[in-house]
C-alpha cells in the first residue's frame, strides 16, 4: 500500500508539471497570403466568434510576432540592440502563459482564466487574448522613461507582425492599450519593471 501510494504521488507530481506547459506544434514558415493584399485587407476588428483557433494557428502566431528566425536567435520583429525585452503573455481558457520562442512553448503562470479582465465586454469574446508586456530590466541602465519609449517603438513592430499573420489567416484581431492592468500585474506575478504596453485580442470574426 505504502509503494502505491508513492507511485500516486509521483505520477501526480508528473502530471502537474506537465500541466505547467504546453508544447507548441513547429511553426509553418511558408504560404499565407502576399504581403501586398495582407496590408491591403488589414483591418481592427471589434465582432469575435468564440470558437477556438488551432494550436498550429496559435503556434504560428506566435512566431509571426516574436518568434525566432534565425540560428542566432534574432526574432521575426526588431528590437533596440536585439535585447528583446517584450515578452508575450498568452491568456487562455485553461490558463495565463508566457511564450518561451527558444523552445517554442507556453509556460503556465497561472491556470486561471483572466482573459475578461485583460480586455472589456467588447471583446472578451476572443479565444486568445495577447498581452505584450517590456521588461525593461533587459533595457541596460538608462532612465525608465528612455526604456519605456525604446521598448513602446519595439513593441509596435511586434503588434504589426501580430495585425500581418491575421490578416493572412483570415483571423480577428485589434491591438488595444486598454487593459486592467492592476488586475493582471498581480495575477501574471509582473516585478515593478515589468510594464504591460499593449494587448491583442485574436480570434475569428463573427459570421
Amino acid at each position: 500500500m505504502k509503494k502505491i501510494c508513492i507511485l500516486f504521488i509521483i505520477l501526480f507530481t508528473c502530471n502537474c508539471l506537465l500541466g505547467q506547459t504546453l508544447e507548441l506544434p513547429a511553426p509553418q514558415k511558408t504560404g499565407g497570403m502576399p504581403l501586398m493584399e495582407a496590408l491591403a485587407k488589414r483591418a481592427s476588428v471589434r465582432d469575435y466568434d468564440t470558437t477556438d483557433i488551432s494550436m498550429q494557428q496559435l503556434s504560428n502566431l506566435l512566431w509571426a510576432s516574436f518568434g525566432i528566425n534565425r540560428p542566432d536567435g534574432r526574432r521575426t520583429a526588431p528590437s533596440a540592440s536585439n535585447k528583446q525585452e517584450i515578452d508575450i503573455y498568452v491568456l487562455l481558457k485553461n490558463g495565463a502563459y508566457v511564450y518561451d520562442a527558444q523552445n517554442n512553448k507556453l509556460i503556465q503562470v497561472t491556470p486561471e482564466d483572466l482573459r475578461s479582465q485583460a480586455t472589456d465586454q467588447r471583446f472578451a469574446e476572443a479565444p486568445v487574448q495577447l498581452i505584450f508586456i517590456a521588461d525593461l530590466a533587459k533595457r541596460g541602465e538608462s532612465s525608465e522613461e528612455g526604456k519605456l519609449r525604446t521598448a513602446n517603438i519595439d513593441c509596435g513592430y511586434i503588434s504589426q507582425n501580430t495585425n500581418l499573420y491575421c490578416t493572412s489567416e483570415g483571423l480577428a484581431t485589434r491591438p488595444r492599450g486598454s487593459v486592467n492592468r492592476d488586475a493582471l500585474i498581480s495575477k501574471l506575478k509582473l516585478r515593478a519593471d515589468q510594464k504591460i504596453l499593449l494587448a491583442h485580442s485574436v480570434g475569428f470574426p463573427k459570421p
